[in-house]
């Protein structure tokens, strides 16, 4: 026979407490509690992985975010690789889906673009290291080679960053009609080429430096960067310009 319904509860009850004593809590339980809370003493003492675990937390609501953002950190090698990485790259990494991809993506768009507020409007050789770190952050993890320009007024401040040219891991086409058209529709009076080595190294190649001296483009080129992981060449310290 059934008993009272607070007998019945209390059984239940019971039982439950049991379960929990024999079944273990799992070893991230209380993780991100503990994390938040050395995060409030400054988030300069977490490891890159730490800090994406908690960017993380937002596209999964339950569950260990360790295991992924260890993983993303391992196949990209750091915050700048994954950051930066694109939307079916960043599928290839278990863990992580649509969303979780759609979720990360906008972070690097929003560094690039927070490089780009350090050196706007601003004379370019006074900002001279503020535009090489944008320059790095926005290229150096791109897989494929990339051509951008950057247009300065007569006084020598960026008025536009844009992207003319994008192609294969070792060649990006770019027309210097479109160039100077470009540069005509702005009012630029300069230009500073930039473009990124997918292999790494910045060195400039006879190409790089063909098209540099190319006559056609008839406006004057304040400086070219060829941008790797392991540097920013430029031409004009390299005496190429």
């Amino acid at each position: 026979m059934r008993g009272p319904p607070n007998q019945v509860e209390d059984i239940a009850a019971s039982q439950i407490d049991l379960w929990r004593q024999v079944e273990p809590a799992p070893h991230y339980h209380g993780h991100r509690e503990r994390l938040r809370d050395r995060a409030t003493s400054g988030l300069s003492g977490l490891a890159d992985y730490e800090l994406l675990e908690m960017f993380l937390f937002r596209s999964v609501r339950r569950g260990d975010t360790k295991p992924v953002a260890k993983a993303l950190i391992a196949r990209f090698g750091g915050l700048a690789g994954v950051m930066s990485a694109s939307l079916p790259e960043l599928r290839t990494v278990k863990g992580v889906g649509e969303a979780i991809a759609m979720d990360i993506k906008p972070l690097h768009e929003a560094a690039v673009r927070a490089g780009f507020e350090k050196v706007a409007r601003r004379e370019v050789i006074s900002s001279w290291t503020s535009l090489l770190s944008y320059v790095r952050l926005a290229l150096t993890n791109e897989s494929r080679e990339q051509f951008r320009v950057l247009f300065l007024d007569k006084k020598n401040q960026l008025i536009a960053d844009e992207v003319l040219g994008q192609g294969t891991i070792d060649h990006a086409p770019v027309y210097p009609r479109e160039v100077v058209r470009r540069a005509l529709e702005l009012s630029a009076a300069c230009l500073i080429l930039v473009h990124n080595h997918p292999s790494g190294d910045p060195t400039p190649s006879a190409a790089d430096i063909d098209m540099t001296r190319h006559r056609t483009l008839r406006i004057s080129v304040h400086d070219h960067l060829v941008v790797g992981r392991d540097g920013v060449a430029s031409f004009k310290a390299l005496g190429l310009i």
